[in-house]
């Protein structure tokens, strides 16, 4: 495996990771390093470099941003979002891994994008239903601000610097998992 290879992987894990925050955010990033020339995709998915992608994904990062910051819309949101963050976490991995079999790149792909995606993006969600039950909503633009502020780091670490991105993906799940813990019931 080539360095070229482990670093595609990177970026793919931090890309899907960050999709489990926002799924358009780093989606519009990836479109916008490839149109300016700074990661190449694979081939099949040189369009989401294209101008068209750039502009459509920009569009639908900023109506994604703002529509978690309105409580109720934001859980109705996280209804769609939790399985389009699978797909789109798969999404990344796929167009991002460079020189690896396709059946490594799929299997790959799902595991660890589509699986680290539904990971966070399910950890957001009940964050959110937590935040709305306790607060009647007013917490969740908090939550929201904290996630977009994640996707955003993670999602920029991911294009310019992929081994920083994993460590915060692993920093990150860490926690998630942590926090499940403790508060999953006890058996007994």
């Amino acid at each position: 495996m080539t360095s070229e290879t482990i670093i595609s992987i990177f970026l793919g894990i931090g890309l899907a990771a960050s999709v489990g925050f926002r799924v358009f955010l780093p989606l519009f990033a990836l479109s916008l390093a490839s149109y300016f020339n700074i990661w190449d995709l694979n081939e099949s998915w040189q369009w989401v470099g294209s101008l068209a992608a750039v502009l459509t994904l920009g569009a639908a990062t900023i109506f994604e941003i703002f529509a978690y910051f309105i409580p109720w819309v934001d859980n109705l949101l996280d209804g769609f979002a939790v399985p389009l963050a699978a797909i789109a976490g798969t999404a990344v991995m796929v167009s991002t891994v460079a020189n690896l079999d396709p059946v490594v790149t799929w299997a790959l792909a799902i595991i660890a994008g589509g699986g680290t995606a539904t990971a966070i993006k399910g950890a957001g969600a009940t964050s959110r239903l937590t935040s709305t039950a306790t607060t009647g909503g007013i917490g969740n633009p908090i939550v929201s601000t904290v996630e977009t502020g994640a996707a955003a780091v993670v999602t920029v670490a991911s294009i310019f610097v992929p081994v920083v991105a994993v460590i915060l993906v692993i920093i990150i799940l860490v926690i998630i998992f942590s926090i499940y813990r403790k508060l999953r019931p006890k058996k007994g």
